[in-house]
């Protein structure tokens, strides 16, 4: 066979190419031109393993040897094995040279090299060497990260702010994989003073992510900064692994968590003005013709079609939504006829809302310590110390990049916080961007139109920061700062908060 491929490769003076699974079987057949050859879409076929199951063996005309384009077929297509027939001056074969990927790197490099060989004296077993090879990338993984049945993994993040600044959006962005059950196995940082449109990472290091995550078995890619259709695709080709991004990342966080039935509809709603604009017509099953007999013209496509269906469920969704905010609205208007006040609790997730709620009110809400533990809006009733009784509600935590649908999707439960005569904004002063968390909770506030309702800053996880006595003085002189697990310090709160409270009820 060798024989034949590169009397045909001369003849032709274009380098050729077969794709052979590992029955021997042909699966392609490539014509390239002198230089190089074009190697097709290959995501028909599904995975043997760690690799593909397929090994690559194509012709090189002018003795050059195996290129760094072969290396990155090797790597991003994941072949068994990749093999340059080198074509001597008389068309004969020269010697196969061959190349594999490597379970772990050595000396700095993701593939080793196999000697030289005349293709008439090949004597080891291939399919042995692949079975061995498999095994090895099998046992690099823990038995623990194969059998949880969790996501596995790796964060990317391609970011043109500080290296600060970047690397907290990336432990955020841990945090919220954790809060989704996700195994995060690696975090990829890539500062770029100007952002790949295509493929918003660099292809070098799209190249090292590819040997993570087959050296790790990683199924997953979840990138920080919210990426276009194209962006997506262009990533899924390359790599084959599944890629979303932190918006989807957040809805998905948001689909598992919503309990009522408010909650669900706002997010499915989000879900659907997401999905909307990344329909694509590139696969061909959206693009086949759905016109029946005798119709006139060839009919709507599935892709029309999915967008219509699309608009007709948004559109079912804001009635049911309307509804629902008609029947909290009718609930917080028998509220106010008691003439009870409303404390409302805002913070950025994860702050200690919920948990602060539970210690004042001896409630067993949910708090966990993961991102948007809390979605559904929770109140209760609180009475101060100096006798005045008021109604305490958690709400949902806000997040810097929040997608824009799901903060107009939950503006019906944040509804909630127009009814507020007080807020408390809660704040972890044990997170070390906590000044930029409070930025984003203002900005949001004012972007409600909430911005105008009296607020308390209370500074929350005091209890990990005593020892810094000079951050203690500063955020002494713009609100309280207690440990929401301990009910000895809130005394100071319960005391500013009524006394605020009392001052707004008498000049309303």
């Amino acid at each position: 066979m060798a024989r034949a491929l590169c009397s045909i490769s001369f003849e032709l003076n274009r380098q050729v190419g077969l794709l052979l699974q590992r029955s021997g079987k042909v699966e392609a057949v490539i014509v390239g031109d002198f230089r190089g050859i074009m190697i097709p879409q290959l995501s028909h076929i599904r995975s043997r393993g760690r690799l593909k199951g397929l090994r690559l063996v194509h012709t090189h005309l002018a003795g050059e040897d195996i290129s760094d384009e072969d290396l990155m077929d090797l790597l991003f297509l994941r072949l068994d094995l990749l093999s340059v027939l080198k074509v001597a001056a008389d068309g004969l074969p020269e010697q196969l040279y061959s190349v594999h990927l490597l379970p772990n790197s050595r000396d700095g490099k993701n593939w080793a090299f196999l000697p030289p060989v005349h293709p008439a004296h090949q004597n080891d077993s291939f399919e042995e060497f692949i079975q061995a090879l498999e095994s090895e990338f099998t046992r690099e993984s823990s038995i623990e990260e194969v059998d949880t049945g969790l996501d596995r993994a790796i964060l990317v993040s391609v970011s043109s702010q500080s290296k600060i600044r970047s690397e907290e959006s990336m432990h955020e962005l841990a945090e919220l994989a954790r809060s989704d059950d996700i195994m995060v196995l690696a975090r990829v940082l890539q500062l770029r003073r100007k952002i790949n449109p295509r493929l918003i990472i660099g292809k070098g290091k799209l190249a090292d992510i590819m040997i993570q995550a087959l050296q790790l078995n990683a199924n997953l890619l979840i990138f920080d900064q919210e990426l276009n259709p194209s962006q997506i695709r262009s990533i899924t080709d390359y790599t084959e692994l599944r890629v979303i991004d932190r918006t989807q990342l957040i809805l998905d966080i948001f689909a598992h968590r919503a309990l009522s039935r408010e909650g669900k509809l706002q997010v499915e709603m989000a879900q659907l003005k997401y999905l909307l604009p990344r329909l694509s017509s590139r696969d061909d099953a959206l693009s086949r013709l759905t016109g029946g007999i005798g119709a006139r013209g060839p009919g709507e496509t599935k892709l029309e079609i999915d967008k219509r269906r699309i608009n007709d469920r948004l559109a079912r969704l804001a009635k049911e939504l309307e509804k629902v905010s008609k029947e909290r609205y009718r609930r917080r208007s028998r509220r106010r006829k008691k003439d009870l006040p409303v404390l409302s609790l805002v913070g950025y997730t994860n702050a200690g809302k919920s948990t602060l709620l539970n210690t004042l009110t001896k409630s067993d809400i949910v708090a966990e310590d993961k991102l948007f533990a809390t979605l559904d809006p929770t109140s209760r009733r609180l009475r101060f110390p100096r006798d005045m009784e008021v109604v305490i509600t958690d709400t949902v935590g806000f997040i810097k990049h929040l997608p824009a649908d799901l903060l107009q999707a939950f503006k019906a439960t944040l509804e909630e916080l127009e009814e507020a005569d007080l807020l408390v904004h809660v704040i972890d002063l044990s997170n070390p961007c906590f000044r930029d968390q409070m930025k984003v909770v203002d900005d949001l506030l004012r972007d409600l139109d909430l911005g105008n309702i009296p607020c308390l800053k209370l500074f929350n996880k005091s209890d990990k920061v005593l020892d810094d006595e000079i951050l203690m003085a500063e955020v002494s002189r713009e609100g309280i700062a207690v440990s929401a697990l301990e009910l000895d310090t809130l005394a100071p709160f319960l005391g500013k908060a009524q006394e605020m409270m009392g001052k707004i009820l008498q000049a309303s």
